[in-house]
């Protein structure tokens, strides 16, 4: 009897103490969304969000909008059935970078459309006439048939990915975007899924023959604003946070 006590008590200080160890896990993980770490912060990363408010971001050609905001450490953007009706725009930051390491967390409603783009100039009516973008999208459930240049982690429009390890519609997915002069890659879950190189014969003649024939002011800037697209769908972003190369 003695011996079955002791052999309950210790599994149930194993269990306290397992219990334990994930309550501080989780608590470590919360107070880290939206911090650098003090390794981080010798590499050279910088937050672009600081997990309460949007500044050092503004709305594309600073338009009017009320659709952004901040919510339990969370960028957002609300989704609309009236999509583009009402007082909706991209949001910009107000720096501008070259080349950089982007690292993004994202998570989009069903059937839900956005999309991160960089080198935006702000000389066309829209964002994606200037910048490439970085394609998020609910791949299964769009109602729409969907192109591979059109699905998660593609550079749109432009190039299609290897894979695409996505997480289910309602949980964070990770986005590494690394530009180095005109070489781009696009990871997705810690998984490189495209590496491709701008201004090539290549990349000229997709861009010529496909949907940017007509839209020559299209990836040609080297430097510019990274910016959040509305599409309309409700999306959410954290953990923004870059390092200039």
């Amino acid at each position: 009897m003695r011996l079955t006590a002791l052999i309950l008590m210790v599994a149930t200080l194993a269990a306290c103490n397992n219990a334990t160890d994930d309550k501080t896990a989780t608590e470590t993980k919360e107070t880290a969304m939206n911090t650098l770490t003090e390794e981080e912060q010798k590499a050279g990363w910088k937050l672009l969000f600081d997990g309460k408010t949007l500044n050092g971001w503004k709305m594309y050609q600073n338009k009017n909008a009320d659709c952004w905001g901040v919510q339990d450490g969370v960028i957002y953007c609300k989704g609309s059935e009236t999509d583009k009706s009402d007082m909706r725009a991209d949001l910009s930051t107000e720096q501008q970078f070259e080349n950089f390491e982007l690292s993004i967390e994202w998570k989009i409603a069903p059937q839900g459309n956005s999309g991160i783009m960089y080198h935006v100039s702000e000389s066309q009516p829209a964002a994606y006439m200037t910048g490439p973008e970085y394609q998020l999208i609910d791949d299964d459930n769009f109602p729409e048939p969907l192109e591979d240049w059109q699905k998660t982690a593609a550079d749109y429009a432009m190039y299609t990915t290897t894979s695409r390890p996505t997480k289910p519609i309602g949980e964070f997915n990770e986005t590494r975007i690394v530009v180095n002069g005109a070489k781009r890659e696009h990871w997705l879950n810690g998984v490189k899924v495209l590496e491709f190189e701008a201004w090539t014969d290549d990349w000229n003649k997709r861009k010529a023959e496909g949907k940017w024939k007509d839209t020559p002011s299209y990836g040609t800037e080297k430097k510019g604003y990274i910016v959040l697209q509305d599409h309309g769908s409700g999306v959410w972003f954290r953990n923004v946070k870059i390092k200039e190369l």
